[in-house]
């Protein structure tokens, strides 16, 4: 067992795996009983799918909601334009958190004093600044500013996906999913401190509209701007201020080609990666602007450039920043990334090989609306292929650990304080299941299939999680009409502390 993984008393812990892998045969993904679990009735059966799908799983508020929503299709629907709604408001974000979603200037200050310190630091003690500071690992303070904001972040993101009083739950969900598509790394020393408030404001304040404008916000904010090395990316045989060349840099240009619109095999040539590269140089950082952004003209290539068969001039209607606009809006609105948009979408809420017709709707439903998720969720969850049983997803490491907290956390008090402990042990959860928030880091973002995440040793783990974060909790009857009669039987042979934590750990609890 990973010494970072939360741990009951070894009695304790010893029982719960045997009752893990003996009773419920979550330890054996192999056996029929894991493969096939018995599924429930087909009515309770679309009600676990939607919230499950569309969040992040029931809580007894949420199945209320969706009986008193006239069931499972009308709550989902009618959760569309709930989440574009919340997405307009500011993220409820408790004070204790609040710092990462400081204002920009703010965070580029500290950042600054930061590096300042540690600068000091190191060249008072000539030894890296890390072994200083580094082994308080509970320290808190200006010189550990970064971390700070990363782990508020995290656990902000936790709260939002477990507590639907705090978050719509298909607005988190949206947002994960295209945090994940936009994905930036924590663990760049540039990026940290911005990761949270990129989160807030690039992903989620976008995710329930068009397409193009959430990718522009995410091509123009601090952290996708350090992460791909755009704010380094110039007109070539630029001299900089301290009397330096610099040039381009392609990195952002290939990856918004490859990944975040037209795919790999999207059309595009290497010459239209540079071209883009060129397009783009001038799009910097600016630590004073609210927005964290400017366009700097003296860096900017003022040369024609040709993007897919498209001439980008200074003479034509769009120069300047205004080049970059026009070409990152031509490639959001691209057939191609129409067609990726669709398969990823299908791969995340249908199934992980979805029914090519599935993806072909949600394509055109891309093409004819400009990109507007409200127009492609109406798609999907009108789709007849949303509700096939057939099409499983089983649940990613931080899937599973938001539906246990959104179960373990149903038994608090309404807008109750999370519980610090909680989250300390999901994040550790996380970063032992392969998972850590933040902490994917090429640009290309978690895998979400069944094939990367579905392993033995997974199981254990979760097992582990759920056992240590449910043991004592009042058994969720709500769960019990969506658990199969196997699971049911051998939660009720075990003692009253376990079952809870038994009924998370089970087959029927790991798919969504």
């Amino acid at each position: 067992m990973n010494s970072g993984t939360p741990t009951l008393a070894a009695p304790l812990t010893r029982r719960s795996l045997l009752a893990s892998a003996a009773a419920l045969v979550a330890i054996a993904p192999h056996s029929t009983a894991w493969a096939q679990p018995a599924p429930p009735a087909q009515p309770l059966s679309d009600s676990w799918r939607v919230l499950s799908r569309l969040g992040y799983g029931p809580t007894e508020r949420l199945v209320q909601t969706v009986n008193a929503a006239g069931g499972a299709r009308a709550w989902g629907l009618a959760q569309i334009e709930l989440a574009f709604q919340a997405s307009q408001q500011p993220a409820a974000i408790p004070a204790v958190w609040a710092e990462f979603n400081a204002p920009l200037p703010r965070i580029f200050q500290g950042y600054q004093q930061e590096r300042e310190l540690r600068r000091v630091v190191r060249e008072k003690a000539q030894q890296p600044a890390a072994a200083l500071m580094g082994g308080a690992e509970a320290a808190s303070g200006p010189e550990h500013y970064s971390r700070d904001l990363s782990r508020q972040a995290a656990a902000w993101r936790l709260a939002a996906c477990s507590q639907s009083e705090m978050e719509n739950p298909l607005l988190a969900r949206m947002s994960e999913f295209w945090f994940n598509h936009l994905n930036v790394y924590a663990g760049k020393g540039s990026v940290r401190p911005f990761v949270g408030h990129y989160a807030v404001h690039a992903i989620r304040a976008h995710a329930m509209g068009r397409f193009e404008d959430l990718l522009l916000a995410s091509a123009q904010h601090p952290a996708m701007l350090h992460y791909l090395d755009q704010a380094q990316s110039v007109a070539p045989g630029t001299v900089g201020a301290r009397g330096q060349s610099r040039g381009l840099n392609e990195n952002y240009a290939r990856e918004l080609m490859e990944l975040h619109t037209l795919g790999v095999n999207g059309g595009y040539t290497q010459s239209d990666v540079r071209e883009l590269a060129r397009v783009l140089t001038g799009w910097t950082l600016s630590p004073q602007d609210p927005t964290g952004f400017r366009f700097a003209p003296r860096l900017h290539d003022r040369g024609e450039k040709r993007v897919l068969g498209q001439v980008f001039s200074e003479r034509g209607a769009a120069s300047g920043q205004a080049q970059g606009e026009a070409a990152i809006r031509l490639l959001a609105r691209h057939p191609a990334t129409a067609q990726r948009i669709g398969l990823r979408l299908a791969q995340f809420f249908v199934a992980d090989a979805p029914p090519p017709a599935l993806v072909q709707r949600l394509a055109q439903s891309f093409l004819g609306s400009t990109g507007d998720m409200r127009v492609l969720l109406r798609t999907l969850i009108e789709a007849p292929e949303f509700w096939v049983a057939d099409n499983k997803l089983f649940k990613t490491p931080l899937d599973y650990a938001c539906s246990v907290l959104a179960v373990t956390r149903s038994a608090s008090a309404p807008g109750a304080a999370p519980d610090p402990r909680e989250i300390a042990q999901t994040l550790a959860f996380l970063n032992n299941a392969g998972q850590p928030m933040h902490g994917w880091q090429t640009p290309d973002g978690y895998k979400t299939d069944a094939a990367t995440w579905l392993a033995p040793e997974a199981l254990t783990r979760r097992a582990d999680f759920a056992l240590a974060l449910a043991r004592r909790q009042p058994e969720p009857e709500y769960l019990r009409p969506f658990l199969s009669a196997a699971t049911l039987q051998a939660v009720a042979r075990e003692a009253a502390p376990l079952r809870t934590g038994l009924m998370l750990a089970s087959p029927d609890f790991m798919y969504k």
